[in-house]
């Protein structure tokens, strides 16, 4: 069943200032999807070195998160895929890795600031900016 899998940027919104764009990644993260594992290792590190968070509070706030989306592994089947995706799409591998877990889920929507907002990947993977405002 087609679904939708959030980029860690897109979860880390969630602690945003900017409360229009809080809202939306809420919004979006509580009508359900996924999150690879790769996308919770980019928002502990993130919420670790650059929000300052205690481990206590980054393990928190990622459980708030892992209660709302189920959760994509990141197997070998993922990381010889991501490779090719970074290769063909000229990715960063971690973004990559990512979209692969996406593909490998079935998703047909990856929620992503950062990734190239209507690219099509595989002719069923979709990346979308969920703040882009529309044209």
């Amino acid at each position: 069943m087609p679904g939708s899998v959030f980029d860690s940027n897109v979860v880390l919104c969630l602690t945003s200032p900017d409360v229009v764009k809080a809202d939306r990644a809420e919004r979006l993260l509580r009508a359900g999807g996924s999150i690879s594992v790769q996308g919770l290792n980019e928002a502990a590190n993130v919420t670790r070195r650059k929000f300052l968070m205690s481990r206590a509070e980054t393990r928190t706030f990622l459980r708030g998160v892992q209660a709302l989306v189920a959760i994509q592994p990141i197997t070998v089947q993922t990381h010889e895929l991501g490779l090719n995706l970074a290769e063909r799409h000229k990715f960063a591998t971690y973004d990559a890795m990512i979209a692969a877990a996406a593909l490998i889920a079935d998703c047909d929507t990856l929620w992503s600031e950062d990734m190239p907002h209507g690219l099509l990947i595989d002719g069923r993977l979709r990346i979308l900016n969920p703040f882009r405002s529309a044209p």
